[in-house]
C-alpha cells in the first residue's frame, strides 16, 4: 500500500514521556508555533495564545503542581496553549476549547513530523490546575490555559497503537 507523509505522521504520533538532555532550537519551536496557528478556529477568531517555556525552574514548577506532567522535570521545552477570552467567537465563547484543541493537535503532529516527541497534559477544565498554571506563567484573568505540552527529543520509542475500531463507525445514522 502506498504511503502518504501526512497520514504516516498522523498514524505514527504517540505520547513521549522520556526526553534526551538536548535543547530544541528556536527555529524548530517557531515551526511548531506556526503549525499551531494554522489550525481552524470558530469564525476565524484565532483566540489562542502560546506560552513557550524553556526555563528549567518554570518547567519544574509546572511539574511540581500538575499531577500528570512529571515529565516536565526532564523535558527541555513546554508549550502551553491558552485562550484569550477577548477573542472568542461571539455568541458561543466556549468554542475556544475546540480552537485550542485543534491548535494543540497541529503542534503534536508537527512534533512527530520534525522528529521530536511530546505529550499533551490537560489543564482546563480542572480549575485548580488552571489557577496554578495561571500563577506560574503570570497569565491575566482573561487568558485560560488549556494544557501544557511537554516537548523534546525522545529518549523512548514506544510502539504505535492501532486505534482503529470499525465497530465505532456508523453510516448515515446510529
Amino acid at each position: 500500500m502506498p504511503t502518504n507523509p501526512v497520514l504516516d505522521v498522523i498514524a505514527n504520533r504517540r505520547s513521549i514521556r522520556q526526553y534526551q538532555r538536548r535543547a530544541v532550537d528556536r527555529e524548530t519551536v517557531l515551526k511548531l508555533l506556526r503549525a499551531g496557528m494554522a489550525a481552524p478556529s470558530a469564525g476565524n477568531r484565532q483566540p489562542w495564545e502560546f506560552i513557550v517555556i524553556t526555563d528549567r525552574q518554570t518547567l519544574d514548577k509546572l511539574a511540581d503542581t500538575h499531577p500528570f506532567a512529571k515529565m516536565l522535570y526532564q523535558a527541555p521545552l513546554c508549550i502551553s496553549v491558552c485562550a484569550n477570552l477577548g477573542r472568542t467567537y461571539e455568541g458561543v465563547p466556549d468554542y475556544w476549547i475546540q480552537d485550542g484543541s485543534a491548535a494543540t493537535e497541529n503542534i503534536l503532529l508537527a512534533v512527530e513530523a520534525l522528529g521530536l516527541g511530546a505529550v499533551w497534559c490537560g489543564v482546563f477544565p480542572r480549575m485548580e490546575r488552571v489557577e496554578e498554571v495561571r500563577r506560574i506563567l503570570g497569565l491575566p484573568a482573561t487568558v485560560v490555559p488549556l494544557n501544557v505540552v511537554a516537548i523534546g527529543y525522545g529518549a523512548e520509542d514506544p510502539p504505535v497503537k492501532d486505534k482503529w475500531r470499525e465497530e465505532r463507525i456508523h453510516w448515515e445514522k446510529w
